[in-house]
C-alpha cells in the first residue's frame, strides 16, 4: 500500500498535465510542465525557456508563459505574457484565473506576487481562458462563449499572426505594436518597434528607441500602403485596413488556411513575413523591410559600423572593440563598442612624452547623425578645432563646411555611396596610429616574421598534403542564420553533389547539379562559366543578389569562390524547370489554371527585379528553362543577376547558346542599350509557349511554315483564341484569361520597346485590375499590314473620354518606364 500511496502525487501530476485540454479556469491553474493545446493541435501554451537562455550568475534558467506552434520541430513562439519578468522556477509559479476574473501569472515563491495580468474590467468574475487554433489565448465568460473580454492576438509581442490587429485605439490611445526580443536568448523588449503612426496618419513606422523613424509604409490609399507596392501581389494573403472614429488597425488573413505564416519584427530591426515549408522543415522569408540590413538605424550601436559586404554585418571601427562580447554573440549589437586606448586629453597627462591624438581617415562611409557645425576656413582648421575640444570624436570637411561630432558615433556604414556619405576623420590615441619610425620597425619585424613563417609552412607542407584528402571529405558547412549567405568550400560542394554526378540541366551561365546537405536539405549547385571577376568583386555582387528575396524568385543560399572556381548554391525546386513540365509532360499536362498562375507569378518576380529592388535588375535571359517550379507549381525566376556577374562576356555567351536566341528582343541584334523591356519581350515569347504547350518554332506541321506568334496574332484579331490553346487541355481554359494572356503576349513582343508594357502593368492586366486593348501586329511578323499610328494599351474608361485616354496613353508608351493610371474594372 505504501508504494501506491507514494506514487499518487506523480500520477496526479500526470493527470493534471494531460487533462487541461485547451482551457484554464479557476480550479485548473497551469504550473510547472503543464501545457494546454488548442483543439486542432495547432498551438501550445506553457512555460517556455529560450535556447541559451540561462542566467550565468546562478546557472538557473528563465521561464516565460508563451504560445508556440505545436507541430513545428523548431520551437517557435508567437506570443509571450511576461517577456520582461521571467520566472526562475515554473513549479512555484501558476497561470490562473484571479478573483476578479482576470488571467494572472503568480509567483508563489514571492508571496503570490502578480507578475502579469490581462488587467481588464469584466462584467463577471466567472471567466475561463481558451487557446484557439488561430494562436490566440482568449479570456471569455465561462457561461457565454460569445462574450470575449481579451485576446492575446490583439496584444502582440514580437509576432503578428493572421487575424490579429495591429493599430491604434483612438479612445484610449493604446497602440498595438510589435517589439523584438533584445537578442536571440532574451525576449525582453528590444530597441526597435513597429506601430501605426501615433500622430494619427494611416502609415506604419519602424522606429529605433521610440524616437528615430527609419522606415515607413506610406499612407493607406484605399488599396495598398503607398510605399509597399508589392501588396498588389499579396499571393496567399488578404489585407484589410480599418479606420473609423474609435480605432485604426490593419489585419490580414490567409487565403489557404493550410499555409503557416507569421509576421515578425526580428532582433535585427527588420520586419519579416515568414512561411513554414514542411518539405524543407524551415521558415522561408517571403518579404522584409527595410530591404537591406544596414538601413536599420543604429543597428551596430555606438562606434559600430554596418557593412553589407561583410559577415556579420556589424563590426567595430578602428580603435574600438565590442563592449559586451556576449551580446554580440547573440546578434545584439546595441551595446556598441568601446575605445581601446583613451584619448590623450582624457588621461590628463602632462608628460612631455605624451603624444597628441591623431586622426584616422575613413573614406566612403555614411556619416553619423547629430553633427555640429564648426567655424573653419579649411580642412586643417577643422582638424585643429576638433583637436582643441576633448569632447570632439570626429570631424569632416566638405563643400558645405566643417562638421564635428561631440558624442557617440551612431549609424555608421562602410562602403557607402548614397546621400549623407563622405570621408570621416576619426579621433584616436596616437598609439592606435603608429608613427613612421615605429612603422619601419613593424615592417622589418613583419619581413623577418614572414620569412620564418614561410620556412615553417614549407617544412610542414608535406603533412598538409597528406591530410588534404581526409580533410576535404569532412564537411564543415555552417548553418544559415537569419538569411545569411554561406561561403562554401569547393571540396564540400564536391562531396554534397557526389562529385557533380547528378546534372539537372545547363544553360548560358553553366551547368546545374543536385546536392544534399548533411541535414538532408536538397540544393541545386550552379557551376558558373565565363566569370573572370576578382574575389572581392564577385563576393560583393553575390551579396547583392543574396539580399533580393521574393516568393517568385529562387532563393540564393550560398556561394563558393576559390581561385577560378565560381559556384552558386540555390534552394532545390522539386518540380524542375518549366520547359520540362511544359514540353515533355505529354501524359500529365499542366492545367490552364496552373499555367495562368505560372504566368502571373513569373511577371510578379520580374516586376520585383525591375521596380522593387534598389537598383533595377535586368534578367536578360527569360525563358522556360529559367522558370523553376516548387512542389505546388509556384514559379520562381532563376538566374537573375547573373548577367552582371559575367560582365562583358555575357552578351557573347547569351547569343551563342542554343535555345536562347528565340527569346531575344530586337535590341540585342541592333546593338542599342538593353533595358528592362528586353525582359518583357522574352516574357511575351515564353507566354505564347505557355498557351500553346510547344516551342514557338515547333508548330510547322500544324500551321504550315507560319511562326506561332504570327499565327497567334492573326487568330487574336479574328477572335478565335481557342485554336491557340494546347491541344492536351481539350479546350479546358477560362476564356477571359486566355484572351487576356494572348493580348499581353502580343503587346510584349512589339518591335518598339516603348510600345511594350512594363512588368508592373503585366501583373495588373493578368490580375484583372487593368483592361487592355487589342494589340497591333508587330511589323516584324509581316502580316495584317502596318501597325496603327496611335498605340494604346488600355481600354478607354468611358466613351466620352476616348480621345483624352488615347493621347495620355500614347504619351506613356513613349517611355520605357511608363506606368498606368487607367485602372478600371474590366
Amino acid at each position: 500500500m505504501a508504494p501506491v500511496f507514494f506514487l499518487l502525487p506523480l500520477l496526479l501530476g500526470q493527470i493534471l498535465l494531460c487533462a487541461a485540454g485547451d482551457t484554464i479556469n479557476s480550479s485548473t491553474p497551469l504550473s510547472g510542465a503543464q501545457k494546454i493545446v488548442s483543439k486542432g493541435n495547432k498551438f501550445t501554451l506553457g512555460f517556455y525557456t529560450p535556447p541559451q537562455g540561462t542566467n550565468t550568475s546562478s546557472n538557473q534558467g528563465n521561464y516565460y508563459i508563451a504560445i508556440w506552434y505545436s507541430n513545428i520541430p523548431l520551437q517557435t513562439t508567437v506570443w509571450m505574457a511576461n517577456p520582461d519578468l521571467p520566472v526562475a522556477d515554473p513549479t512555484t509559479a501558476a497561470l490562473t484565473i484571479g478573483s476578479d476574473g482576470n488571467l494572472v501569472l503568480l509567483d508563489q515563491s514571492k508571496n503570490r506576487q502578480v507578475l502579469w495580468s490581462t488587467n481588464i474590467s469584466t462584467s463577471s468574475n466567472s471567466t475561463i481562458a481558451v487557446l484557439q487554433d488561430g494562436g490566440s489565448l482568449d479570456l471569455r465568460d465561462a457561461t457565454n462563449s460569445s462574450m470575449v473580454y481579451w485576446r492575446s492576438i490583439d496584444h502582440p509581442t514580437n509576432t503578428w499572426l493572421p487575424g490579429g490587429k495591429l493599430g491604434l485605439n483612438k479612445t484610449t490611445g493604446v497602440s498595438q505594436r510589435l517589439v523584438p526580443w533584445t537578442n536571440t536568448a532574451n525576449p525582453s523588449p528590444g530597441l526597435f518597434s513597429l506601430e501605426l503612426d501615433p500622430r494619427g496618419t494611416t502609415q506604419y513606422l519602424i522606429q529605433w528607441n521610440d524616437s528615430i523613424t527609419y522606415w515607413s509604409s506610406g499612407p493607406w490609399n484605399n488599396n495598398i500602403f503607398s510605399l509597399v507596392p508589392e501588396m498588389t501581389s499579396g499571393y496567399n494573403y488578404d489585407f484589410q485596413f480599418i479606420n473609423n472614429a474609435t480605432e485604426s488597425y490593419f489585419i490580414y488573413s490567409m487565403k489557404d488556411n493550410s499555409i503557416i505564416s507569421r509576421f515578425i519584427i526580428d532582433v535585427d530591426g527588420q520586419i519579416k513575413q515568414l512561411t513554414w515549408v514542411p518539405a524543407s522543415q524551415s521558415w522561408i522569408l517571403f518579404w522584409s523591410q527595410p530591404r537591406t540590413q544596414c538601413e536599420v538605424y543604429a543597428l551596430c550601436g555606438a562606434y559600430g559600423s554596418c557593412n553589407l559586404n561583410a559577415l556579420p554585418f556589424c563590426n567595430c571601427i578602428r580603435g574600438f572593440s565590442q563592449k559586451v562580447q556576449s551580446d554580440w554573440d547573440l546578434q545584439d549589437y546595441s551595446s556598441g563598442c568601446k575605445r581601446r586606448v583613451p584619448l590623450q586629453c582624457q588621461t590628463n597627462s602632462s608628460s612631455s612624452q605624451a603624444q597628441p591624438d591623431k586622426f584616422y581617415t575613413m573614406a566612403n562611409v555614411r556619416l553619423p547623425d547629430n553633427a555640429q557645425t564648426a567655424v573653419a576656413a579649411s580642412s586643417q582648421d577643422c582638424q585643429v578645432a576638433c583637436l582643441n575640444n576633448c569632447s570632439c570624436n570626429a570631424y569632416t570637411y566638405n563643400s558645405s563646411g566643417c562638421f564635428a561630432w561631440h558624442g557617440d558615433l551612431i549609424n555608421l556604414q562602410d562602403q557607402y555611396s548614397g546621400n549623407g556619405g563622405g570621408t570621416l576623420f576619426l579621433r584616436l590615441a596616437a598609439s592606435e596610429l603608429p608613427g613612421s619610425k615605429r612603422s619601419k620597425a613593424v615592417i622589418i619585424g613583419a619581413v623577418v616574421g614572414g620569412v620564418a613563417a614561410v620556412l615553417i609552412v614549407l617544412s610542414i607542407v608535406a603533412y598538409f598534403l597528406f591530410q588534404k584528402y581526409r580533410r576535404e571529405r569532412t564537411l564543415r558547412i555552417p548553418k544559415t542564420a537569419g538569411g545569411t549567405l554561406i561561403a562554401f568550400r569547393y571540396s564540400d560542394l564536391q562531396h554534397v553533389t557526389n562529385n557533380f554526378s547528378e546534372r539537372l540541366g545547363g544553360g548560358a551561365f553553366g551547368s546545374v547539379f543536385k546536392g544534399k546537405l548533411p541535414d538532408s536539405t536538397a540544393i541545386a549547385v550552379k557551376r558558373l562559366d565565363g566569370v573572370h571577376q576578382g574575389e572581392k568583386q564577385f563576393r560583393a555582387e553575390v551579396s547583392t543578389i543574396g539580399t533580393v528575396q521574393h516568393v517568385n524568385l529562387v532563393r540564393l543560399l550560398g556561394f563558393c569562390s576559390e581561385g577560378s572556381r565560381r559556384l552558386l548554391v540555390y534552394e532545390f525546386m522539386p518540380k524542375g524547370s518549366l520547359d520540362l513540365q511544359l514540353f515533355l509532360g505529354e501524359t500529365t499536362a499542366l492545367s490552364w489554371a496552373t499555367r495562368y498562375q505560372i504566368a502571373l507569378g513569373t511577371a510578379r518576380g520580374l516586376n520585383y527585379l525591375h521596380e522593387k529592388c534598389r537598383d533595377c535588375i535586368i534578367h536578360c535571359d527569360v525563358k522556360p528553362e529559367n522558370i523553376l517550379l516548387d512542389e505546388s507549381f509556384v514559379p520562381k525566376v532563376a538566374d537573375f543577376g547573373l548577367a552582371k556577374l559575367l560582365g562583358r562576356d555575357f552578351s557573347r555567351v547569351l547569343t551563342t547558346m542554343r535555345g536562347t536566341r528565340g527569346y531575344l528582343a530586337p535590341e540585342w541584334i541592333s546593338g542599342v542599350a538593353i533595358t528592362a523591356k528586353a525582359d518583357v519581350f522574352s516574357y511575351g515569347m515564353m507566354l505564347f509557349e505557355l498557351i500553346s504547350g510547344r516551342r514557338n518554332s515547333d508548330h510547322g506541321e500544324q500551321h504550315g511554315s507560319t511562326f506561332f506568334p504570327t499565327f497567334a496574332a492573326s487568330k487574336l484579331h479574328e477572335g478565335d483564341v481557342r485554336t491557340l490553346l494546347d491541344p492536351k487541355l481539350n479546350g479546358d481554359a477560362n476564356a477571359d484569361e486566355l484572351t487576356r494572356a494572348c493580348k499581353v503576349a502580343c503587346w510584349c513582343i512589339q518591335d518598339d520597346e516603348s510600345a511594350r508594357p512594363t512588368t508592373g502593368q503585366i501583373v495588373q492586366i493578368l490580375e484583372g485590375f487593368l483592361d487592355v486593348n487589342m494589340p497591333p501586329v508587330p511589323r516584324s511578323l509581316r502580316v495584317l499590314g502596318e501597325s496603327p499610328d496611335v498605340i494604346n494599351f488600355f481600354s478607354d474608361i468611358s466613351s466620352n473620354q476616348t480621345s483624352q485616354t488615347q493621347n495620355s496613353t500614347t504619351s506613356q508608351t513613349r517611355s520605357t518606364t511608363s506606368g498606368s493610371s487607367h485602372l478600371q474594372s474590366p
